[in-house]
């Protein structure tokens, strides 16, 4: 393949990893300000399908295209940009991966709530609070992330 084709399978996934997470972000965040357990419901079970559907594949198709593109241009993975932009991804992974888990978790506890017409548990609201932490601590990496891919200091 060559390296313009891999290049723009890397944009268009790094594209659809950022929209899809700061979209799903904002719309179960919203939600969750609501406080309507419908709403809540509606928005995280939608939040979980996006992430398998898009996020997860897209996180895939980053690395590997990214880690064949170094390879392709020759560069080294001790490149410091490379290297700090392999380590704020897998920081990055490290908080949304928790967080794959606390969406889905997050997803029984709303569907039960809006079955039975009871509030959500203080749980749901505990792991709210952990899914906005983890995400403010991994929205900024990525960022970081795109700005060493864009300009490749030295």
């Amino acid at each position: 393949m060559s390296y313009e084709l891999i290049k723009w399978v890397h944009i268009l996934s790094s594209t659809i990893l950022f929209g899809t997470g700061i979209g799903s972000a904002f719309y179960m965040f919203v939600a969750n300000r609501s406080k309507d357990t419908r709403d809540i419901y509606f928005a995280v079970r939608h939040v979980v399908i996006a992430d398998w559907l898009f996020t997860t594949p897209a996180v895939i198709v980053q690395l590997l295209s990214g880690l064949y593109m170094v390879h392709m241009a020759g560069y080294s993975l001790m490149d410091v940009w490379i290297l700090w932009g392999l380590l704020l991804y897998v920081f990055a992974g490290a908080c949304w991966v928790p967080v794959v888990w606390m969406q889905i978790k997050m997803r029984d506890m709303a569907r039960i709530a809006v079955d039975t017409g009871t509030p959500l548990p203080e749980h749901y609201w505990r792991l709210d609070r952990w899914w906005i932490t983890l995400g403010s601590l991994a929205f900024p990496a990525i960022v970081v992330v795109f700005w060493l891919m864009v300009s490749k200091p030295v």
